[in-house]
């Protein structure tokens, strides 16, 4: 099936932007000028998170673009995510509240658990051997809907679940993941997560639709320089990064580009007016797998809950 809408549902009834403007971590002028240019073109969805350091960036260019017309708050869509370091119930709702501070709104439309990690007060991504703790994800999770039911949430979900970890929070969750944010891309297609995921009612969202070429933490330009990808493409007559987001889209996945070139940013949103062709869908199917962002940076063989990646990714690789 082909998507030519601009917004898929979620469970809570609502709907999201199936293209979002992700904001990883990176100075405020860019966030600002980038949020702005975005709005103008189109977009309508924001992705940041607590770790990324971006929220009040992203709030002060929403609060320019309230002021000033360009559009109005039920018109976006902000997610943000629970850093590994706030997990104790009793955090939640003060992390909430501060995100929410920080991005100059009364609501947060998507709140997602970012890891499935829990760490020391105030560790960020240098994770020592010590800084890991038990995580209770039955009582986060229980923590998460409290925000709901008081409003300043909309919808909850998860970020970079595997099926197994998906499997143990839906035995005890009153209100199921609306959406699961993972690495996906013509390169990384989550062929086992997804199909679980539609499923059991669960959007999934893909970031680093375009490997995030040019990151620190793990950019690469294999997405953009597949073979396969290049050669539709050309075709099409579109941009490499185009296919792809296409490609992300029309097999029912929201895409989060993080590009802050503005003439990037346009070309990123032209993806709604054409369709790949369903043999186009078969040879990006056919590309060869590997998943990029392998997050070893939270696997210790001496202590915390993930000795290897591969136990991160329950053998997902």
């Amino acid at each position: 099936m082909a998507y030519t809408v601009l917004n898929f549902p979620l469970s809570t009834g609502k709907s999201i932007p199936a293209i979002g403007l992700g904001l990883g971590r990176i100075n405020r002028s860019q966030v600002v000028e980038a949020v702005l240019q975005a709005i103008k073109v189109g977009y309508r969805h924001f992705d940041t998170a607590t770790i990324y350091g971006t929220e009040a960036a992203l709030g002060e260019a929403l609060a320019e673009a309230f002021r000033s017309g360009l559009v109005r708050r039920e018109e976006v869509f902000i997610t943000s995510k629970l850093w590994s370091s706030e997990h104790e119930p009793e955090d939640m709702l003060s992390s909430v509240k501060n995100s929410l501070s920080l991005l100059q709104l009364d609501y947060i439309d998507l709140y997602l658990i970012h890891w499935p990690l829990k760490l020391k007060k105030g560790v960020e991504l240098q994770v020592k051997d010590d800084d890991y703790l038990p995580l209770d994800i039955k009582a986060t999770s229980q923590a998460l809907e409290s925000c709901v039911q008081v409003g300043l949430v909309h919808a909850i979900g998860v970020s970079n679940f595997t099926v197994e970890k998906l499997t143990s929070l839906l035995d005890y969750a009153k209100i199921v993941p609306s959406v699961n944010q993972v690495e996906r891309h013509p390169v990384w297609q989550q062929k086992k997560l997804k199909p679980f995921c539609d499923a059991k009612g669960i959007l999934v969202s893909g970031w680093s639709p375009l490997g995030s070429p040019g990151s620190a933490y793990h950019g690469t330009k294999d997405v953009i320089t597949n073979p396969i990808v290049e050669s539709i493409a050309e075709k099409h007559e579109k941009t490499p990064a185009q296919v792809a987001l296409r490609w992300g889209v029309q097999t029912g996945a929201i895409v989060l580009p993080r590009s802050f070139n503005p003439k990037r940013v346009a070309e990123n949103f032209e993806i709604f007016s054409w369709e790949l062709s369903e043999d186009d869908i078969n040879e990006i199917s056919r590309t060869e797998l590997r998943r990029i962002g392998l997050a070893d940076m939270f696997c210790n063989p001496t202590s915390g809950p993930y000795k290897t990646v591969q136990e991160l990714w329950d053998g997902d690789l």
